[in-house]
Parts: C-alpha cells; structure tokens; sequence
C-alpha cells in the first residue's frame, strides 16, 4: 500500500518532523530495544484506574439498596441493583464516540487526564450517595466522563513497536479484568467500616454516617495519584499532515503517496461503519462484555442472597476474599501464559476456546451452592479463577482484532464505537441480570431450570452465541 511504502520510505531516512509528539514517540520506539517496563507500567496503572470503579459496588449493592428502603421485599432487591448498575454503561454509551473523535483530534493525553480526575469526583460523590436517584445519576455522570478505556486502547496500539502489541492488548485486557476484580474485593473489604473495623472506624465518623463511602474514597484517592502520573507520559498522535518535501530522488513517491492517502482519508473517514473486519470483532466483543458484566453482578447477588434462595449467604468480605483471588489468578495467567498462547494460536482461536470452556465452569455454579466449608471455598475459587481467567482472555484477543482493523488516524474513533455498542450491551447486562435474578428467586420450585439453575442458564446461552460468531463467515480478520 501506498501509505505503507511512504512510511518505510521515511523510516529509512529518518524524517521525523520536530516538534511532532507523535513522531518523538516513533523515533523513539525505533531507537529503543529491550522490554517496555516503563510503558507497560503507564498503560497498566490508567486501565485499572478506570475499571475499579466499574463493579466495586456489587458485593455491597445488595446490602445498599437495603438501605436505602426502595426494595418491599427481600426478592425486589436484585431488580433495584440492575439500575444502579447500568446507569454507568448507559452514560458511557452516550458518550464514547464523542470522546474517540476527541481523542482523534486533540490527542490522547488531554482525554486520559479528564478521565482520571472525573472518576476521583463522581466515584467520591457515589460513596456520599443518600438515595436512590442520587446513586443513579453520579454513577451516570462517573459513565459519560469514563472516557478511558477505548483511548487507551488506541495509545497501547501506538505506544507499543510492533513485536509488542500482544502484550499490549493483554495489558489493557489484563488491567481490565484485574480491576473488575479487585474493585469488588475493595468494596467487600471496606464497605461498611464501622460496623466491620469498629475499633478504627467509630458510627460517628463520616464512615459510619457513609457506610460505603470508604472503598469509594479509596478509589478516588488512587486515581488521583494516577492523574499526577498522567502528566508525565507522552503523547502519541501526530499533530501535522504527511510530509512531501523531501529529497529529489522520492519526491514523486511521496507526492503521490500523500495524494492516495489524503483520497483515502476523506473516502475512510465514514467508512468505519462499512470496515466489516471492525464491525464483527466489535460484535463479538460487544456480547462477551454482555455476558462479562452480568456474570460479575449476578456472582455477586448469588454470593450474597440467602442459601433459601439457592445463594451461598456470604458476607461482604467472603465476596471479596473469593474476587482478590481470582486477579491473582488472573494476573499471572495474562501476564505469563497468555502471550505464549495468542502467539502460538492467534487471537481467534483464543477467543474460540476460552468462550467454549467458560460453559461447563457456569453449568457447576448451582451445584456448588450445595457444598460447604472447605470443598465449597475450594471449588467456588477454582470456577471463578477459571471464568475470570477465560472471559478476560477471550476479550483480549478480540481487542487485538479492532486494533489491527484501522489506521492509526482512526484508531480513537474505532475504539469509541466498541466502546459505545460495548457499553449498550453492559447497559442492558446489569439491569437484565438484575430482573433476571430477581425473577429466579421467585421460581425456586419450578420444573425446569429452577432457581440460579435457570440464571446460570441464560448466561451459557450468551457465551454460546458469542463463541458462534468468532466462526466464518462472520468474523473476518484484516492483514495489515
């Protein structure tokens, strides 16, 4: 391709344009060798930033929306909690092509930097929370500000040379599900401090008045200290037009070179909507991350309802201790085995298998309510390792798929319509998992599928259809 062969052509002369942050950070990953601890550490701390807040409110939304007296009943519980929880995704949906195209224009770092600061305000303020509608609406406004995860999708792509992009999409993946992990453990740990550490924390103090206001702040606190870091990386995109002045003898290559792609450009700018090797890897992804986020709700109301209802009646801190084991899990599989493994298979075939083996893990869940003890502890940590572990990876290699499906100029505006049709389909994964647990309790004595048999059920069928489409000819690779 033309743009191809202009970029080889100024590589090998080394023209860099002074002043380009874009072009300092290509100079840079061409000057460099060994392994990028330093960029991976940037790109792991800012993913976890944004995804902590996401779903630290499930081990205690249960026990919130108890106090805040909208549920009659007990069985009423769940249907409350799906709309706090989708009030996040639904205000990131409305937003996340906006801030693409942001990103695409005024560069990555100003939109990573309002990121951090919008979760320290909003995600403090949910802590403070003293009803309902106040909870929906700062969790809306923690959403539309959320403009993190796609932006640094598209940074990690360009930050990155090309023998690490694995890793780089591992390392968003990764820092992803670590933080949808161990933000539950922080808020099953710290939630309710007077009532669990009264020794610390007295029922006078802004904890006590707050109960859930400590695992909140906690967050809030750590992305402020990663908005100060923020300022020290670099950005990445370039702020000028392709270059055709260069020497006699490339002159025409250049020239018409930058032609096709000023051809290209115009004719792409709404074609995103026509790339298919895009749109199907975002499909994918979008009813994966559907079956993520209402696994990781319904995990928790299941965890925390009674064992009447067919739950385990686990406290907050049980939640917790179970979530903290499975990032570990999740941690030193994304970080050593999974590379070797996307490598070694490719990321459709990652994706294919992790889907497929997530199905017999969620068939065991209710079948595990009935243990206890020491075989419950074991077998309930060893499914939730291995489902946190399959459904990271099997996302993982569909972000590698969006990256590879667009140019650089595009790369924000892609990631911000996964982000969008991502965050619909987790609009509609909290709220329906919500109804749909809800629901279950009432129907404890029923013929077929009674029960979390039937919960567990429906997200089978989810994963089922998602492993369907990473077929041909459905989901179509790009070769670049």
């Amino acid at each position: 391709m033309a743009e191809e062969y202009k970029e080889a052509l100024l590589e090998k002369k080394h023209k860099y344009h002074e002043g380009c942050p874009g072009c300092k950070v290509e100079q840079m990953k061409q000057l460099r060798r060994g392994y990028p601890y330093l960029e991976l550490s940037f790109v792991w701390i800012i993913v976890l930033s944004t995804s902590l807040p996401i779903s630290s409110l499930y081990p205690f939304l249960y026990y919130m929306i108890e106090d805040f007296g909208v549920a009659k009943t007990e069985k009423d519980i769940g249907f409350y909690a799906g709309f706090i929880g989708c009030s996040f995704m639904l205000g990131r949906a409305l937003t996340s092509v906006f801030w693409g195209i942001v990103a695409d224009r005024y560069g990555r770092k100003p939109i990573i930097l309002l990121g951090t600061i919008s979760i320290a305000v909003f995600n403090a303020l949910f802590g403070l929370s003293l009803n309902f509608w106040m909870a929906i609406g700062t969790r809306f406004l923690l959403g539309s500000f959320n403009c993190l995860l796609g932006t640094m999708k598209a940074y990690a792509s360009e930050i990155f040379r090309e023998e690490y992009q694995a890793t780089a999409m591992s390392a968003v993946s990764t820092a992803w599900g670590i933080g949808l992990i161990i933000g539950p453990a922080l808020g099953g740990f710290l939630a309710q401090p007077a009532d669990k550490y009264p020794d610390v924390f007295s029922k006078e103090s802004i904890f006590g008045r707050f109960r859930y206001a400590l695992p909140c702040f906690t967050i809030s606190a750590f992305a402020l200290v990663v908005t100060v870091l923020c300022c020290f990386i670099p950005e990445t995109l370039h702020n000028h037009k392709q270059d055709i002045t260069a020497d006699d003898d490339s002159y025409e290559v250049l020239e018409a070179a930058s032609r096709e792609s000023g051809k290209k450009e115009k004719a792409s700018q709404g074609s995103l909507l026509k790339n298919w090797p895009l749109m199907s890897s975002i499909i994918v992804y979008c009813v994966l991350c559907l079956h993520d986020t209402a696994y990781s709700e319904i995990f928790a109301l299941w965890a925390n309802s009674p064992r009447k209802y067919g739950g385990l009646s686990y406290s907050t801190n049980d939640v917790g201790t179970v979530l903290a084991i499975s990032g570990l899990g999740l941690f030193t599989f994304q970080v050593f085995v999974y590379p070797f493994a996307e490598r070694l298979l490719g990321p459709v075939l990652v994706t294919r298998f992790a889907g497929a083996l997530m199905i017999p893990i969620q068939m065991s869940y209710p079948f595990i309510a009935n243990l206890s003890g020491l075989s419950l502890s074991l077998l309930l940590n060893c499914a939730s390792i291995l489902i946190n572990v399959l459904s990271v990876s099997a996302i993982t290699g569909l972000l590698i798929l969006q990256n590879k499906a667009v140019d650089q100029s595009q790369r924000g505006a892609a990631n911000g319509i996964a982000m969008t049709a991502m965050s619909l389909f987790k609009t509609v994964g909290p709220a329906g998992a919500g109804i749909l647990f809800s629901w279950s309790e009432r129907r404890l004595n029923a013929a077929f599928l009674p029960g979390s048999h039937m919960v567990f059920f429906v997200l089978n069928l989810i994963v089922v259809v998602g492993v369907a489409l990473t077929f041909k000819p459905f989901l179509t690779t790009a070769r670049r």
